[in-house]
């Protein structure tokens, strides 16, 4: 059995939630929750609070164990693109993409 957490529209490029996220991929909650807190990446804040999420819906709705908890998956997906522009020389317009994320955190509980 699985427990899902979900966030979106964070306003976090994608690229930059894949970096955390591939740091607590297959580690056990506990350990995975102590990297997030020592980790200086912006992304580290919504994924540790997804992970709390995650957490609580394993245990209220599934009734699993919180103490044998594993991240099984983690995958942040591009979300709407927030396109602002810049002024340029000559009159001209200079395109600035704002990116947001949709994360998706995975727990279960390890055999």
């Amino acid at each position: 059995m699985e427990a899902t957490a979900k966030a979106k529209y964070i306003r976090i490029s994608p690229r930059k939630v894949q970096i955390v996220c591939e740091l607590i991929k297959g580690k056990p909650t506990k350990y995975a929750e102590a990297i997030l807190k020592a980790t200086p990446k912006s992304a580290s804040e919504p994924l540790l609070k997804l992970l709390k999420s995650a957490c609580a819906n394993a245990e209220n709705n599934y009734e699993m164990d919180p103490d044998n908890l594993v991240i099984t998956e983690c995958v942040a997906c591009a979300g709407p693109i927030l396109k602002r522009g810049q002024p340029r020389a000559h009159g001209r317009m200079y395109r600035i993409n704002k990116r947001t994320s949709h994360i998706t955190l995975t727990v279960a509980e390890k055999e």
